[in-house]
């Protein structure tokens, strides 16, 4: 993972989830091969985190399958 703020200008998503929860989530951009850009979409200038695609899918599988304590 890696702190990238400079990202080029990239198509944004939130999760169609978020409503539910106070509207206070990630964004995610597709389309950079190899890795996943995430930001906190209540600070879209801010910095974004950058993972490995694979690192990423695994994480979303595991939320999937209920494998994190919820808060």
């Amino acid at each position: 993972m890696t702190s990238n703020p400079e990202l080029p200008a990239l198509a944004w998503r939130k999760s169609t989830f978020s409503g539910s929860q106070g509207g206070d989530c990630i964004e995610v951009a597709d389309g950079v091969p190899g890795v996943m850009p995430v930001r906190d979409s209540k600070d879209p200038g801010g910095p974004a985190l950058v993972f490995p695609a694979d690192a990423w899918s695994a994480f979303v599988d595991g939320v999937k399958a209920g494998d994190f304590p919820t808060v």
